[in-house]
């Protein structure tokens, strides 16, 4: 049980990481891959950014969060394991 909860948590890090490289980058924001990414991952960051009160900052603060909550989650459920 431990493995699962560690893997999935750690796959949505690695999803939130490959938005945020994906951002630097030149793409096809069409492509089947990147739209999968996109989906996502937007169903954690959508909250952040609605809880954020600077909507106008000059970058998305929003994966660093989202990547530190969900440490912090995986860290609690992994401890109740």
């Amino acid at each position: 049980m431990r493995w699962i909860v560690h893997n999935v948590f750690q796959l949505i890090q690695f999803l939130i990481l490959a938005r945020v490289i994906l951002s630097w980058i030149s793409h096809d924001p069409y492509n089947q891959y990147i739209r999968t990414i996109y989906d996502l991952t937007e169903i954690v960051l959508k909250p952040i950014r609605e809880f954020l009160p600077f909507n106008n900052a000059p970058f998305d603060v929003s994966p660093i969060i989202a990547i530190f909550l969900i440490d912090f989650l995986k860290n609690i459920l992994l401890n109740l394991f």
